[in-house]
C-alpha cells in the first residue's frame, strides 16, 4: 500500500459519507431550482473539492470513489500531493484547480501542473501563465476572480474591469476561459444575482468564447442559493472533509 493510502485524518466511512451527503445536497438543490422556473440539471453542477491542507490519503479515497477535482490553495503542498497521487491507483484522471492568490514567481509552476485556474485577476498573470504553459499540455482552463462586493480585502478584478481582461484573455492561444469565480461579500447579498447578470452579459457580447460556460460560485453554507443563481461549480471543503489540520 502506497503512503497516499497509509494517513486519513477521518475515518474513510465518515469521509464517503460526508461526500455523498455533499453530492445529495447538489441533487436538491438543483430540483428547487427547477421547482422555482430555472431548469438545472445536477450533472450540469460540479463539485469542487477543496483538500487545501488535507492529506494525500484523503484524496485517493474521495477520488477511487469518484470525486475527480480537487482544488488547492498552497501551490508547494498541491504540488506534492499531485505528484504523489500520479501513480495512485484510481487517481491518474483526476483535475486540479488553483484557488489560491498568485505571485508572479509562482507562475511557472502552476502553469505546469493545473489544469484549471480560477483566481486569474490580472493581465500580468495571464501573460505568464500563457508563456509558460507547456507546449505539450492542452490550454489552461481560466476563470476570472471578480471581487464583485468591490471589498478592499479581497482580491479580483472589479466588475467594470472585467470586459477588459476578457478582451485580453481571449488572446492568448494557451489560456482557455471559461468564466467567472467569486467569493461574495455575506450570505442574503445579491452577489450571485448579479453575479449572474454579469456572467451573461459578457456571454452575450464575446459569442467568439465558445466555452464560456462555467460560474464558480457557492460553498459549504450557500450552495442552494448559488446554484439557483447559475452556479456551475461549487467549492466545498470543511463539509467534505471536516476541520482544516
Amino acid at each position: 500500500m502506497s503512503q497516499a493510502t497509509d494517513n486519513l485524518d477521518l475515518n474513510k466511512d465518515e469521509l464517503i459519507n460526508n461526500w455523498q451527503h455533499v453530492g445529495q445536497q447538489i441533487v436538491t438543490a438543483c430540483q428547487k431550482a427547477s421547482e422555482n422556473g430555472r431548469k438545472v440539471d445536477a450533472s450540469g453542477v460540479t463539485l469542487l473539492a477543496v483538500s487545501k491542507t488535507k492529506p494525500v490519503a484523503m484524496i485517493a479515497a474521495l477520488a477511487q470513489a469518484g470525486q475527480r477535482d480537487f482544488g488547492e490553495n498552497y501551490l508547494q503542498e498541491a504540488i506534492g500531493k499531485i505528484t504523489e497521487l500520479k501513480n495512485e491507483e484510481g487517481c491518474q484522471d483526476l483535475v486540479w484547480h488553483y484557488i489560491g492568490s498568485i505571485q508572479r514567481n509562482k507562475t511557472r509552476d502552476i502553469a505546469e501542473h493545473f489544469d484549471w485556474v480560477q483566481t486569474l485577476e490580472r493581465d500580468i498573470i495571464a501573460k505568464r501563465l500563457n508563456d509558460q504553459r507547456p507546449d505539450s499540455l492542452p490550454p489552461l482552463n481560466v476563470l476570472i476572480q471578480v471581487n464583485i462586493d468591490e471589498e478592499e480585502s479581497k482580491s479580483g478584478c472589479h466588475p467594470r474591469e472585467v470586459d477588459a481582461l476578457v478582451n485580453t484573455i481571449k488572446a492568448y492561444p494557451k489560456l482557455n476561459l471559461r468564466g467567472l469565480m467569486i467569493i461574495p461579500d455575506k450570505a442574503g447579498s445579491d452577489a450571485f444575482d448579479r453575479t449572474q447578470q454579469l456572467f451573461s452579459s459578457i456571454k452575450t457580447a464575446h459569442p467568439e468564447l465558445e466555452q464560456w460556460d462555467t460560474l464558480s460560485m457557492g460553498m459549504s453554507g450557500d450552495m442552494e442559493d448559488a446554484i439557483t443563481h447559475g452556479s456551475t461549480m461549487v467549492r466545498v471543503g470543511t463539509a467534505i472533509f471536516g476541520a482544516r489540520s
